[in-house]
């Protein structure tokens, strides 16, 4: 492989890996759920989503490797860890894959009713396959303008609805202020129990920024690269995501938001912009396109990894003369394909087939968060092996290992409170079913022979 990506391409394909259609058609689960305390439970995700960073951060200053924190887990936890996080990440990218293409030919019904569904995701597959074949620095050039787009779409929405709650503007002179946030059932309207529900879409809502890891491969000066690009990200889409749901929640009574739409198409045209839904339209469309971009990429490079621990055929270890594992990208986008097929076929046979779209959606939380998991116990072992290189290590991960094991208790309080919400428990259960087929997958065909593929 290559080491073809910049600082800022590394930076863009986690924001591009993280902001995603959620956010833009303001589907408001975690504001129902809570209120506008939401703010508090991202900036609490956050906090601790930094954390995670900071322990990956610090092992791949010493060790930046492509599919680094599956190699991380085979190293210093267990071979099978390795093996789920691997799978895991291939699982969690080609189900949100399917799931943007799906959710791609709906928005492009927005222009063009009569279009097919699956026509606009073919298209996309085949371009956004032939993109990550060419090179990574293509797949980085690709995502950063995906991202960008994104990006500045979330800040001109900022600064609109900063223009509403302070100087009224599009709104006759009379500036909104914040008296949302409390005057519609206070600021905690849905209580503590509320509270916790919405921390496991918001967590969810972070999923991708682990990206950074699987791009450490093929990074420019990656130990400088790195350390940057994990501080900046990081604090990027805390401002980004929070403040964009300030603006929401301050200038929208929470409780109506499920009669307005999306809250960026409304913010846009109460300023004036009238082309306000054809804007958003096209953004959500390139954060669909972003995401499976992001999908392919990731997941092939997992697959690669497999491959390389003997776990796949070897011919997915095979690049092409641009450094790119040619039939891994190849196999991704076909498994996404097939989401766009069933998506044709499902709906012959059940009536609610696009709701099995939803389920499937939601079921990659659980095997997405696997990695968060396996970063915070390997860098407490990695620590322990690398004690002479830690002395001089400018990048540490605060307060290890008790910011470890605290970090580890809010993930699986999160995930205790995903399986008592029944909103929620259905994807815990299918992310549970799949990783003990894959435990058991692993410890029938590839236990014993762990010191020879690896």
């Amino acid at each position: 492989m290559q080491r073809k990506l910049s600082m800022g391409q590394m930076q863009m394909i986690a924001l591009g890996g993280t902001i995603g259609v959620g956010l833009f058609m303001g589907s408001g689960s975690t504001i129902k759920w809570t209120g506008p305390s939401v703010l508090i439970a991202y900036i609490v995700s956050g906090a601790f989503l930094y954390l995670i960073m900071r322990a990956l951060g610090e092992m791949l200053y010493v060790d930046p490797n492509t599919g680094s924190f599956a190699k991380f887990a085979s190293e210093y936890i267990h071979p099978v860890f390795g093996y789920l996080t691997a799978w895991s990440n291939v699982f969690q990218f080609v189900v949100v894959g399917m799931s943007e293409m799906i959710a791609l030919g709906g928005y492009c019904r927005f222009w063009w009713p009569n279009l097919p569904d699956w026509i606009p995701g073919l298209l996309a597959i085949v371009f956004l396959c032939l993109a990550n074949l060419v090179s990574v620095k293509m797949f980085g050039t690709l995502e950063t303008w995906f991202s960008l787009i994104k990006v500045v779409t979330i800040i001109l929405m900022i600064i609109a609805g900063l223009g509403l709650i302070i100087f009224g503007i599009g709104n006759n002179g009379h500036a909104i202020g914040i008296s949302n946030l409390w005057t519609h059932g206070g600021f905690f309207t849905g209580g503590i129990k509320g509270f916790v529900f919405a921390l496991s879409i918001v967590l969810a809502s972070y999923q991708g920024i682990e990206l950074i890891g699987v791009t450490a491969g093929e990074a420019e000066n990656p130990q400088t690269t790195l350390v940057k690009a994990i501080r900046s990200t990081v604090a990027r889409i805390l401002i980004f995501y929070v403040g964009a749901i300030f603006v929401i929640v301050s200038i929208y009574p929470w409780n109506q938001l499920n009669q307005i739409g999306s809250p960026f198409v409304q913010t846009f045209a109460k300023v004036g912009i009238t082309a306000a839904a054809s804007i958003i339209n096209f953004v959500v469309i390139t954060a669909s396109l972003s995401g499976t971009n992001s999908g392919i990429y990731s997941a092939s490079r997992m697959t690669y990894t497999l491959a390389e621990n003997h776990q796949l055929p070897r011919k997915m270890t095979l690049l092409n003369r641009h450094g790119v594992p040619f039939y891994a990208v190849i196999a991704i986008s076909v498994g996404i394909f097939i989401g766009i097929v069933l998506n044709v076929v499902l709906p012959i046979f059940f009536k609610d087939a696009s709701q099995i779209f939803v389920m499937v959606y939601s079921s990659s939380v659980l095997p997405g968060m696997v990695p968060w998991f396996v970063i915070l116990v390997s860098q407490i072992e990695f620590r322990k092996q690398n004690a002479a290189k830690m002395v001089n290590h400018p990048f540490k991960m605060p307060l290890s290992p008790f910011s470890n094991y605290l970090t580890l208790a809010f993930l699986a309080l999160t995930l205790l409170f995903m399986f008592i919400n029944p909103e929620t428990r259905y994807s815990i259960l299918v992310g549970v079913v799949f990783l003990i087929i894959m435990t058991f997958v692993y410890f029938h065909k590839y236990h014993g022979n762990t010191e020879e593929n690896l």
